[in-house]
């Protein structure tokens, strides 16, 4: 049932947004000339690898620039092109295809990279039991204004505590989040993305 809803939801997702898709893929190969998509390596289900897939946000090569894989606020790296889509979260749109692959859910705890997988403890690593999501229970609780540990507590919790019920609450807000980039979430106080 999941499933279903997963391809449905993310397969009718992709459709709406393709107009906005081919305006951010002009605009990201106009400003540049690189390329439009960036793929890179996150940790799924089960801790096995698959290739996410985002809109180009950075400079082509800026992972071996800076601050590498870390992106602070302000982060020349990025283009001006992409601060537009990460202020919408445009640049995730592509991971709707990663959710129609099956790779990826509509809901769950975001895909993380290995090195941080590799620094969970054992109570974390439950954050691996299930697909990881393009929203989540962190996402609409105060996204990456938490601190990583609160994130990944949050993560656990929605694992341990999953229902439709849940997963309606976390489509219910995630609109809000996007729009206003701030929640009064479960976790208290208005919380907003740098």
């Amino acid at each position: 049932m999941n499933r279903a809803a997963d391809v449905a939801l993310a397969g009718s997702a992709l459709v709406l947004a393709s107009p906005l898709l081919a305006l951010a893929a002009l605009a990201i190969k106009l400003e540049d000339g690189g390329p439009v998509l960036y793929r890179q390596t996150r940790v799924g289900r089960d801790g096995v690898d698959f290739e996410l897939l985002k809109l180009r946000t950075m400079v082509v090569g800026a992972e071996t620039m800076g601050a590498g894989l870390s992106v602070n606020r302000g982060d020349t790296r990025i283009t001006r092109t992409g601060r537009v889509l990460r202020k919408l979260s445009l640049d995730e749109l592509p991971q709707l295809w990663n959710v129609v692959r099956g790779e990826m859910s509509v809901i769950g705890p975001r895909p993380t990279l290995r090195y941080q997988v590799e620094e969970y403890d054992e109570r974390q690593r439950h954050r691996l039991d299930v697909k990881p999501g393009i929203t989540g229970w962190a996402q609409v609780n105060g996204r990456a204004s938490l601190p990583w540990a609160d994130r990944i507590e949050l993560d656990v919790w929605y694992v341990e505590h999953r229902s439709a019920l849940v997963d309606l609450r976390i489509l219910a807000r995630t609109p809000f989040v996007l729009f206003t980039g701030t929640y009064k979430g479960e976790t208290g106080g208005w919380k907003s993305e740098p």
